[in-house]
């Protein structure tokens, strides 16, 4: 079980506010999407959930607890550029999140904790469709294969919460239709929490559980960077609870 709650939340740079008192409850499974306006704060909001940035003021709370000040295996991320590793074969790329999660030492797992792993690696890659490719090298995958493996490589050591920072809007459309169908598969099979940026408003309702949108509610012509966004509005959708 899994709820992200968040008081009271700033964040400045030097003398721009970015956001302002963003307050927010999300409840186990949700599939939050989020959108706004370019700069309102959205793609730093993921950062501080994953960990890679600070509040300046105000708390985020995963099961009532303070977030950790780095990232951890219960949080992983997905952007719009493919994060692959290129001299690694699609099974080694899925693989190695496990091999630095349960060896920190060796990076490298053996005998028994080996053949576990590559269970897990073969179930997913059966999972996502790509299982004829697990030898094959990113550089020989389309971009829709590619951002596959990217979305595996984050899901496979199970985190609690999966953050995406558009990651379809590379795609071609009739690609996109096909990442939908598995982004909710996984979220399904994984009981994960997702919180998603999308320019997309229509992706946005299709996907998601619940709409956020970040906008400013104060603006001051002579001092643009003064006030920050905060989620103007909260949305829940009824859309889905269950993959296609």
């Amino acid at each position: 079980m899994t709820e992200v709650t968040v008081k009271h939340l700033w964040k400045e740079f030097d003398d721009q506010v970015v956001l302002e008192n963003v307050n927010l409850h999300v409840g186990d499974h949700e599939f939050v999407t989020i959108v706004g306006a370019s700069g309102c704060g959205k793609t730093t909001f993921l950062k501080m959930l994953l960990g890679i940035e600070s509040p300046s003021r105000g708390t985020f709370l995963i099961d009532g607890k303070p977030l950790s000040d780095e990232p951890g295996p219960d949080r992983g991320i997905v952007f719009q550029r493919y994060s692959l590793f290129p001299h690694l074969t699609v099974m080694k790329n899925l693989m190695l999140g496990l091999e630095l999660r349960d060896s920190r030492v060796f990076g490298r797992l053996f005998g028994a904790a080996r053949r576990r792993a590559v269970e897990r690696a073969r179930e997913l890659l059966e999972a996502i469709g790509l299982q004829a490719a697990a030898d094959k090298y990113p550089a020989q995958l389309s971009g829709g294969m590619q951002q596959r493996l990217s979305i595996a490589q984050s899901v496979i050591c199970e985190p609690k919460i999966l953050l995406l920072d558009e990651p379809f809007g590379a795609l071609d459309p009739g690609i996109t239709s096909d990442m939908h169908t598995l982004i909710l598969k996984l979220w399904n099979m994984n009981k994960m929490t997702i919180f998603m940026v999308t320019h997309d408003l229509k992706e946005s309702f299709a996907l998601g559980t619940r709409l956020l949108v970040f906008d400013k509610v104060r603006v001051d012509p002579q001092s643009p960077e003064a006030f920050g966004a905060t989620i103007t509005f909260n949305i829940p959708l009824k859309g889905h609870r269950s993959s296609p």
